[in-house]
């Protein structure tokens, strides 16, 4: 089931956020499992927003998405299941909330950032649809955003921006 996030859930959100963190460290990518979560301040900005949502199961929050425009886009900025609960199609669902979203706004896409070798990440958002976005078509929004992720030490895997058009 899902909802809209509060900020109570922060906390909780925070500790899945690190738990699949942990799944980096098995692919030598230790930084990225050393990331901080999303900071209270950050979240409540999403929370305001209305772009951030939650899964849970059996009063358990298990998932969450947050969600934002970006260049004319909805654009995801996290989606993450804890390990646990991973392979069961919740990001999947979590995705469509975000197509929900786009909607609502009004928004033909959605689009996000990823890594590319990574099997949970650029391959699985390709086998929901989404596709490569060249830089060269990257709006001023998404530009600054793939440099602040650089500069951040993500550039030491391949990155890519991607997008889909919103389903139906």
């Amino acid at each position: 089931m899902r909802r809209l996030s509060g900020l109570e859930d922060h906390n909780r959100i925070a500790e899945i956020e690190r738990a699949a963190g942990e799944l980096f460290r098995d692919i030598d990518m230790a930084a990225v499992a050393d990331d901080p979560p999303i900071s209270a301040h950050d979240f409540q900005r999403f929370v305001l927003d209305r772009g951030a949502f939650v899964w849970w199961i059996d009063d358990e929050i298990v998932a969450y998405l947050l969600v934002e425009q970006v260049d004319g886009a909805a654009h995801i900025e996290q989606v993450t299941v804890h390990p646990e609960r991973a392979r069961h199609g919740i990001g999947a669902e979590l995705i469509t909330v975000a197509d929900s979203w786009a909607r609502d706004h009004g928004l033909p896409a959605v689009t996000l950032t990823t890594f590319r070798d990574v099997p949970w990440n650029a391959p699985y958002y390709e086998r929901l649809g989404f596709r490569a976005i060249p830089p060269r078509s990257w709006g001023p929004a998404m530009g600054a955003r793939m440099d602040t992720e650089a500069a951040r030490g993500l550039e030491a895997w391949p990155r890519l921006a991607m997008i889909r058009p919103v389903s139906n």
